[in-house]
C-alpha cells in the first residue's frame, strides 16, 4: 500500500507537468479523497493508509494537509518525498482519470461538490474520520 504522500506527489508532478494547470493545498485534498473513494470501490482496498476526515472545507487527509498548509491557496510546486512511479498499469490509469476528471475543476467547485456526498455529510458535524467502508459504498454508486 501506497502512503498518501505517493499519491499527493502524482497529482502535484501531473499538475506541474501542464501549462496552465495549478494545484492548491485544498484542491490536492479532494483529489487524495476522490483517488481513495473511487480505488476502494474498484479494487476494494485503500490506495494509501493514511485517514480521510470530515473537516469544515470538504474532505482532508491530515498529514498532506498539514505539510503543504504553508502555500495557503497558492500552488504547490514542491512535491515532498515519495514513490509515484510504483503504482500499478491499473492504479495509474485511476489517477489519470481522477486527474482528468476532477483535476479539470478548481478548489473551490471541488470542495462544493464533496459537500453533496454522504461520507462526508455523515461525518462533518464531528470532524471525524470518513470509514472505508462508507467511502466505498459510496464510491460504488458514482462508478459509470
Amino acid at each position: 500500500m501506497f502512503s498518501a504522500f505517493d499519491v499527493a506527489n502524482y497529482f502535484i508532478n501531473q499538475a506541474n507537468a501542464e501549462d496552465d494547470a495549478t494545484i492548491s493545498n485544498m484542491k490536492l485534498q479532494k483529489l487524495l479523497y476522490y483517488a481513495q473513494g473511487f480505488h476502494l470501490a474498484i479494487f476494494d482496498s485503500p490506495l494509501f493508509e493514511e485517514a480521510i476526515e470530515a473537516w469544515a472545507h470538504g474532505p482532508v487527509c491530515p498529514p498532506v494537509y498539514r505539510i503543504y498548509k504553508s502555500y495557503g491557496r497558492s500552488h504547490i510546486s514542491e512535491p515532498q518525498d515519495g514513490s509515484p512511479d510504483e503504482f500499478s498499469e491499473e492504479q495509474r490509469e485511476l489517477l489519470e482519470e481522477v486527474c482528468e476528471v476532477f483535476g479539470q475543476f478548481d478548489a473551490s467547485k471541488l470542495r462544493n461538490m464533496s459537500y453533496s456526498d454522504l461520507p462526508w455529510i455523515n461525518h462533518e458535524k464531528n470532524a471525524s474520520e470518513i470509514p472505508h467502508d462508507e467511502m466505498k459504498d459510496f464510491f460504488k454508486t458514482r462508478i459509470n
